[in-house]
Formats: C-alpha cells, sequence, structure tokens
C-alpha cells in the first residue's frame, strides 16, 4: 500500500494541488485535509503548502497556526510524523513553534519571483536523504516575507547541529541571515523552506526536476520507520 500524505488546504492557500500532484508523482497517495477538521484521516505525513492563508492578515501564517488541524499536526509532529512546510507552510510551522525562528518581509521589501539555485547541507531529515551533500538543485522561490530571521544563539545551535538544510547560493535574494532557505527541526522529522520544490517536478513544466527528491525521501522515510497514524 502507498504512504499516505495529506496536503492542507486554508483560505488562500494556493499551492495546495501542486503539492497533491507532486506527492503523487513521487509514488504515494495524497490526501486533502481542510484547516477547519482537526482529523488527519490516518495520514503517514503532512505538507503544509504555500500560499496567503488568511490572507496574511495579521502576521503571515499567525491566524492559521490556530487552525483546528494545526493542533492534530503539532500532536502528530511530537510523535514522529514527518511534516514538510513550504513557503507559508514554513511561516506557519515557526509560528506554531515546530520551528525556531521567523518569516520576516524580503530585505528590500519586493516580492521576489524566480528561479533559484539552493545548495543542500544537509541529508539527514526525512525530507533531504535523497539528496547528496552540497548538491546544487534549481527550484522556483514566490514571496514576499522569506527573510529568515533568528537570534544568533539559535542560528548558532542550528548551524552547530546540521539543522540547516537548504542554503540560496548565487545570490541571498530575501536578506535570509545565514543565506537559510530550509531548515529542520532536532529530530529531522519536520522540515520548512521558502522555495518550491512542487514546482520543480517536471523538467517540462519547472526550472528542473530537483524538487522530487524532496517528496522520494519522505517516502523512504516512510519505508525505513512508518510514523504514526495521526
Amino acid at each position: 500500500m502507498s504512504p499516505r500524505i495529506g496536503v492542507i488546504t486554508f483560505p488562500g492557500t494556493l499551492d495546495d494541488v501542486d503539492a497533491c500532484r507532486a506527492v503523487t508523482y513521487s509514488g504515494a497517495e495524497a490526501v486533502s485535509l481542510w484547516h477547519g477538521d482537526a482529523d488527519l484521516r490516518g495520514v503517514d505525513a503532512v505538507i503544509v503548502p504555500g500560499g496567503f492563508s488568511y490572507g496574511d492578515y495579521l502576521r503571515c501564517g499567525a491566524i492559521a497556526r490556530f487552525a483546528p488541524v494545526m493542533g492534530s499536526v503539532v500532536e502528530a509532529a511530537g510523535r514522529g510524523m514527518p511534516v514538510l512546510g513550504i513557503c507559508n507552510g514554513f511561516q506557519i510551522l515557526c509560528e506554531a513553534g515546530l520551528l525556531p525562528g521567523a518569516l520576516v518581509r524580503n530585505e528590500k521589501l519586493h516580492f521576489v519571483c524566480r528561479d533559484q539555485w539552493l545548495r543542500v547541507e544537509n541529508t539527514t531529515s526525512a525530507w533531504s536523504t535523497r539528496y547528496e551533500p552540497g548538491a546544487e538543485i534549481l527550484v522556483p522561490l514566490k514571496s514576499g516575507e522569506g527573510g529568515y530571521v533568528a537570534d544568533e544563539a539559535t542560528l548558532d545551535e542550528l548551524e552547530g547541529e546540521g539543522r540547516v538544510v537548504f542554503r540560496y547560493v548565487d545570490g541571498n535574494p530575501n536578506g535570509s541571515r545565514r543565506d537559510i532557505a530550509g531548515i529542520r527541526s532536532a529530530d529531522g522529522r519536520v522540515l520548512g523552506l521558502m522555495p518550491h520544490p512542487e514546482h520543480a517536478i517536471d523538467a517540462l513544466t519547472g526550472p528542473s526536476d530537483d524538487g522530487l527528491g524532496v517528496f522520494y525521501s519522505a517516502l523512504d522515510a516512510l519505508a525505513d520507520a512508518p510514523a504514526p497514524v495521526g
């Protein structure tokens, strides 16, 4: 039986369909999850996709983190379920306390939309094992509040524990501290990144198919150590 990966939809979510498509491409079953429903429907992993949840009012992700579904996601992550947050999903995971730090307005206050090179810094997360350390991948980036910030002690901890998973190369597009594009939790099961791997799964429609490695990695993680039912 194929692993079942849930993809959450909030009011304002834009990339849930793309995330479902990427899950299907990888060979897993995509399961749609609704923000107002705390039931994770027995999925093995969860993706919090990109968009503008609740219109980005108040602060990006600050309202979405209180949605009923996120309470269940936080509990499941505590039991080891793999969770991926992409763009707005990364913001939501930080707001929910699953990842440290925060995402703020881009350095020059411009919305950035471009294909972006990333370097894979760590391959021990549930979402990055298919990559070689130091590999450079090309995926789209599209965000206005994509600058990753944290205090120096937190940044040092992330660096020292190998929790920086992706880093911007060939220029920092948003002023993220230490060029950080994506980080993982201490146990390696939760990953958040600003660029969009779900838009780079087919060289015909994206800049590359480099993003597929994220989704294949999750399948490997689930095969090696099945996550608890949500």
